[in-house]
């Protein structure tokens, strides 16, 4: 695909499959628009980089589809020097948006070679703020904590305890929660010390993250 291809796949991705899912921020839009999702792809798909479907990328792993990594960073509402921890790095494409919003991102990848390429993908177009590391986060992670927002790139059964006090106040978390075959994308945030407020997003699907080790689990 030339690249004139791309930026008409990359227009239409926005249009077509972002913007009709409620993304409609524009800080979230220009980053999708900005971020080449075709480096962040075995060089087999690119050519399905920016279409609306799950890419796989090893050990059973697939990437979210567009808009619902749309949803999630307009849901996280990030700002210049949030502390923010990615829970499954996957190919590394969420990790480049959500430090080119401003982050300061903690991604944790379980599967040490994908940690690996996506640290190359990040390297080679000169992402800062990352810091990659390589172990089981889905019941959190201290190292850093507490911090501005938590996404989640799995889905989980319930939200565990120890994640969401990993939150500062004010503090954001999205996630979708459930078992299927509809699970709800859902945002926790942090309102005080003791308390949380839980918002249901929308109605979606997505493969589960490795099952959380606690048994502290709240919706």
């Amino acid at each position: 695909m030339s690249q004139l291809n791309f930026d008409q796949a990359r227009h239409n991705m926005i249009e077509q499959q972002i913007r009709p899912w409620e993304v409609l921020d524009p800080r979230v839009l220009e980053v999708m628009a900005l971020v080449p999702r075709e480096a962040f792809v075995d060089p087999a798909y690119a050519t399905l980089a920016l279409a609306d479907v799950e890419l796989p990328i090893g050990h059973g792993e697939r990437m979210m589809p567009p808009r619902l990594e749309g949803r999630l960073l307009q849901a996280l509402d990030l700002r210049p020097g949030d502390r923010v921890l990615e829970i499954g790095t996957g190919s590394g494409f969420l990790t480049a948006c959500l430090a080119a919003l401003g982050g300061r991102v903690t991604s944790v990848e379980q599967h040490a070679d994908l940690s690996e390429a996506a640290a190359a993908r990040l390297a080679a177009l000169e992402i800062p703020n990352v810091e990659l590391a390589v172990g089981d986060a889905a019941a959190g992670w201290e190292a850093g904590a507490p911090f501005d927002a938590i996404a989640v790139t799995g889905s989980l059964p319930l939200i565990p305890d120890t994640l969401r006090r990993q939150l500062k106040e004010g503090g954001r978390l999205f996630a979708v929660v459930g078992s299927g075959p509809v699970m709800e994308g859902t945002l926790v945030t942090r309102t005080g010390a003791g308390s949380w407020s839980t918002v249901s997003l929308l109605d979606t699907w997505l493969a589960p993250l490795t099952a959380p080790r606690t048994s502290a689990f709240v919706l």
